[in-house]
């Protein structure tokens, strides 16, 4: 039997229908695990812990030691990217991710020929999950897609407009154009060596998609994400990759024709039919329930959960949520979600 057979979510992201859809969550490994925080606090840092392959290993197979989940993601962030191109980047608690914000005068300042070398211990940790994993359990590497890893590069934090970057886009076009040429390469270059490391499937993180116009989505969301999809598959061969464009809305279908991608990730804004007539027929979709459905569990998760298997069960589908798991959520409620979905 091939290696795609054996991995319900690996075949679903390459176009197979199964007969119920496989179920992994963003941010599965995570607070919400009190096996998570414990590993947390005995680690230096935030990056030291995405940095240490022992502790990487263990907290990306607590989730499925709890719940019978079809896949492992890597446990990883976004910002080792800007971290391995020499930008200073810490984690402060209670704060989210701070880094010193990049311009188009420091620009210059980045390193990209030291983000292989910088990142090395995640390709030791995917090799020790590819080795540790059951047949059947698919390994899911990611990175962050280019425009919204530009955001905090930029604007130094999150935030809820992404102004910085927009505007350092439009008041410096070349100096952005430089970065975003970096951040392609980068990210070519990182998804290829977790192929490399043994991920059976890459998802690209577009997790701050929304707030562009359509000009701006082509060119910052869709044009990067193509030329990545296009440079990993020339160096791995018909590679499978996820697309996760959160907030594309109606620039769902322009995405996922214009890049490539085998599978589309759907936030939980987006209506059910909506994705079914904007997606074409056979293309695999990822979602998209509520997060805080999740939090609050009960009928209402389990009748909305349903409501998303009905609407892509005659598709490939892949149940997820719309965005990533929420720290105050119960561990009892993940249990009856994912008995829903591979249960009934």
């Amino acid at each position: 039997m091939s290696q795609v057979a054996l991995k319900p979510l690996l075949a679903t992201v390459l176009g197979e229908r199964q007969a119920r859809p496989p179920i992994w969550i963003m941010r599965q490994a995570g607070r919400y695990l009190p096996e998570y925080r414990e590993v947390r606090a005995r680690s230096k840092g935030f990056l030291d812990l995405c940095y240490s392959p022992d502790l990487a290993v263990e907290v990306t197979l607590q989730p499925l030691r709890r719940f019978p989940l079809d896949a492992a993601i890597l446990f990883s962030d976004i910002l080792v990217v800007p971290d391995a191109l020499g930008q200073s980047v810490r984690f402060e608690q209670g704060e989210g991710p701070l880094l010193e914000p990049i311009t188009a005068q420091t620009l210059g300042q980045l390193r990209p020929e030291r983000v292989l070398e910088h990142l090395a211990p995640v390709f030791e940790t995917l090799r020790r999950l590819k080795h540790e994993l059951p047949a059947d359990k698919t390994l899911i590497g990611f990175c962050g897609s280019p425009w919204t890893v530009a955001t905090y590069m930029i604007g130094g934090r999150g935030s809820p407009d992404q102004a910085a970057a927009r505007l350092f886009a439009l008041q410096e076009p070349a100096a952005f154009a430089a970065l975003m040429d970096i951040l392609v390469q980068a990210s070519i270059d990182y998804l290829v060596a977790q192929f490399q490391a043994g991920a059976d499937v890459v998802q690209l993180f577009e997790s701050w998609a929304l707030n562009l116009d359509e000009e701006a989505f082509r060119t910052q969301v869709i044009e990067p994400n193509r030329r990545i999809v296009e440079g990993v598959r020339q160096r791995v061969p018909n590679a499978p990759i996820i697309g996760f464009p959160r907030g594309a809305a109606g620039n769902i279908a322009a995405y996922v024709a214009a890049t490539g991608v085998n599978a589309v990730g759907l936030d939980y804004s987006t209506p059910l039919g909506f994705a079914q007539n904007a997606v074409p027929p056979g293309m695999a979709v990822q979602g998209n329930l509520d997060p805080l459905r999740l939090v609050a569990g009960g009928p209402q998760m389990e009748e909305r959960a349903r409501q998303i298997i009905a609407a892509f069960a005659d598709r490939p589908h892949i149940f997820n949520l719309g965005h990533g798991i929420v720290p105050q959520t119960p561990i009892a409620h993940v249990e009856r979600l994912v008995e829903l979905v591979k249960n009934g």
